[in-house]
């Protein structure tokens, strides 16, 4: 089935070996390159006698003795010491491997052949008896029935255990004392001092430098019983809380209004009744809750007053006991007070109830502030590189190479304090609530036109802003009127649709006379986009009216249009104060009763005559743009 015989050409490579390789000078002189020196071919004879000089002519005789089996080597010693006669043929090994490889190569050809084209057998399949299903149904079931019983026990016992705990748990008194102490150890640092049990209160761990401690003894509780429904729930150890962390304590912030006159000496501070107490015998986590929040508070309080004595700002700072008193606009007072009550003090008489303007959205930001202290104090940025001083910021590092001068390292190095930074909090908040009311009230009195106010939702604690739709009831879709106001944190910028910028102050002043005479060019501003409208001609028009009588708030604007047919003007005076006034100049006869011949075109009859105030009051129409479209509409008519 296979070829007869493969013919195979032996022949010896016909590249010659490098010898040498040289770098010379090119012929043309312009470079240099390799030249290689080739071995001089070997003749027929030379590379006979070095092939046959690689022929171990022993070699197949000690492969043959090693691969003898035991009956051949128990022949006969003169057998053995025949010598070996090599193959006069030096090729004979070469031959017989050869051989043996178009053996294998000749089988695996007939064994492709048979598997691809199939023509001598086929490959099928060798069919096995089929056996009874019963008896694999059987087992099946066995099987099944067998698994079910081992987890019916598994779920047996579990039920048991949990059975005999319960009953465990009911047999006991109402708590382990170190399952207790392995719940307070979960929440709460704890460490043992010879046979005392201390825990921590502190924020230490988060970052805080506070000088006092919040240290804290646990001991088992000797009076183990189920108190009344309403109490807490009693656990099997009691916590004592240092005298100084007793009661119930929390930072009262309150803006209010004062005279400036005030002495700041003469305030008296209330601290709110029922502020609530602790019962003595509540449960060991709220006791450590509040105790720690007694001292977070301190730490704040304490924190707030270090700043405000090491201040040296324009405005000084008040510290009265437990109260810190500061001026942040004229006649508006900041008041931070630390109310501690530890509810012992049930004798004295409590003082009368009054109502406290406390603001919670201050308090809030105080523990915020601190927090971030904490973990500015403990998270300090990598150095770079690794053998730089740990703590300094990039840009300090690059002060050098930048060559910043010392005003700028000292504004690097100072760093805004807690007390500022809830002081312009709180300048903010003021301005912000001033803002509001300004456009509220204006909103709520001014019947004509019509303001609405969009607040951005996205504001910060130093920053907001809002902006003033100005419509006329009617004509919303075609004529309105817009500005933004940029509130910070003691300034306002309002941003007009043009794009100018105005800068106010606090004064509440300031905003209420830029929103009037927003509304009087507002009005102007219906003027003229209803005589476009109407075919009028708009003549002139100053939004700064150097006649007339003088405005108590800004500056008058005026507009002069002209009817189709040139035979009426029409003047609109609009002011903050004095509001908006129409004047009509109509052609008539000269003084002297006859008619004006000399003037052939009727746009010019109208020179001369006086202005006649229009009453704007007796027209129908809920707005000022409708009652003035209705007066344009009664002035556009053909001459008789």
């Amino acid at each position: 089935m296979a070829a007869a015989g493969v013919n195979i050409c032996v022949e010896a490579v016909q590249e010659n070996q490098i010898q040498e390789c040289r770098i010379v000078e090119r012929a043309d002189g312009e470079g240099q390159e390799i030249q290689e020196i080739y071995v001089q071919p070997l003749s027929m004879s030379e590379n006979l006698s070095k092939l046959a000089s690689k022929i171990d002519f022993y070699k197949d005789e000690s492969d043959d003795k090693k691969g003898l089996s035991g009956d051949i080597e128990k022949e006969s010693d003169d057998k053995n010491a025949t010598s070996f006669q090599p193959s006069l043929w030096p090729w004979d090994s070469v031959r017989n491997k050869i051989k043996a490889s178009l053996t294998e190569m000749s089988v695996l050809l007939d064994v492709l052949n048979i598997t691809k084209e199939k023509r001598y057998m086929i490959l099928d399949q060798v069919s096995q008896p089929s056996l009874d299903p019963k008896p694999q149904l059987q087992l099946q079931l066995l099987s099944k029935k067998s698994a079910l019983n081992e987890a019916t026990n598994v779920l047996l016992n579990g039920a048991e255990r949990l059975r005999r705990s319960q009953s465990e748990m009911g047999s006991k008194p109402q708590g382990d004392f170190h399952i207790e102490l392995l719940k307070l150890r979960q929440n709460w640092r704890l460490k043992k001092a010879g046979k005392l049990i201390l825990g921590d209160l502190s924020y230490k761990s988060a970052g805080s430098r506070y000088w006092q401690g919040g240290m804290f003894e646990v001991v088992k509780s000797t009076n183990i019983g189920e108190g009344s429904e309403a109490s807490l729930p009693k656990g099997s150890l009691e916590v004592i809380i240092p005298s100084e962390l007793e009661g119930v304590a929390y930072i009262q912030v309150e803006v209010k209004v004062v005279p400036e006159a005030m002495d700041l000496m003469s305030a008296i501070l209330k601290i709110p009744s029922g502020l609530g107490t602790i019962p003595t015998d509540a449960y060991w986590q709220q006791k450590l809750e509040v105790a720690q929040n007694v001292l977070f508070c301190k730490e704040i309080f304490a924190q707030l007053a270090r700043e405000a004595v090491q201040s040296k700002s324009s405005v000084p700072h008040l510290v009265v006991g437990n109260q810190i008193i500061t001026n942040i606009f004229p006649g508006t007072q900041l008041s931070i007070v630390l109310c501690h009550s530890s509810g012992k003090d049930k004798d004295k008489k409590s003082s009368a109830p009054h109502k406290l303007d406390h603001n919670h959205v201050l308090e809030h930001s105080l523990h915020q502030l601190l927090r971030e202290l904490h973990f500015k104090n403990i998270h300090f940025s990598p150095p770079h590189p690794v053998t730089a001083v740990i703590g300094i910021s990039k840009k300090r590092r690059l002060a050098g190479p930048n060559a910043l001068s010392r005003s700028e390292l000292t504004e690097m190095i100072e760093n805004e304090s807690l007390l500022h930074q809830i002081i312009k909090q709180t300048k903010h908040s003021v301005l912000r609530l001033r803002t509001m009311k300004t456009i509220d009230h204006y909103a709520s009195t001014q019947k004509d036109p019509n303001l609405a106010t969009h607040w951005n939702c996205t504001n910060n604690s130093l920053e907001a802003s809002c902006r003033v739709v100005i419509t006329s009831q009617g004509y919303d879709l075609r004529v309105w009127h817009s500005f933004v106001l940029n509130i910070g944190v003691d300034m306002v910028k309002a941003v007009t649709r043009e794009g100018r910028v105005y800068t106010f102050s606090y004064e509440e002043r300031e905003l209420e006379d830029f929103i009037m005479w927003q509304i009087s060019q507002h009005q102007l501003s219906v003027s003229q986009n209803l005589a476009r409208m109407m075919g009028w001609q708009m003549l002139s028009t100053s939004t700064a009216l150097g006649v007339g009588d003088m405005e108590d708030v800004g500056t008058a604007s005026s507009l002069v249009l002209a009817s189709p047919n040139h035979d009426r003007v029409l003047a609109i005076k609009s002011g903050p104060s004095s509001g908006v006034k129409v004047f009509l100049q109509c052609n008539s006869k000269d003084q002297n009763g006859k008619n004006r011949a000399v003037l052939k075109d009727i746009k010019w009859q109208s020179i001369g005559t006086d202005f006649q105030s229009v009453d704007l009051s007796r027209f129908d129409g809920r707005s000022f743009a409708s009652k003035f479209e209705l007066l344009l509409a009664v002035l556009t008519r053909s001459p008789k």
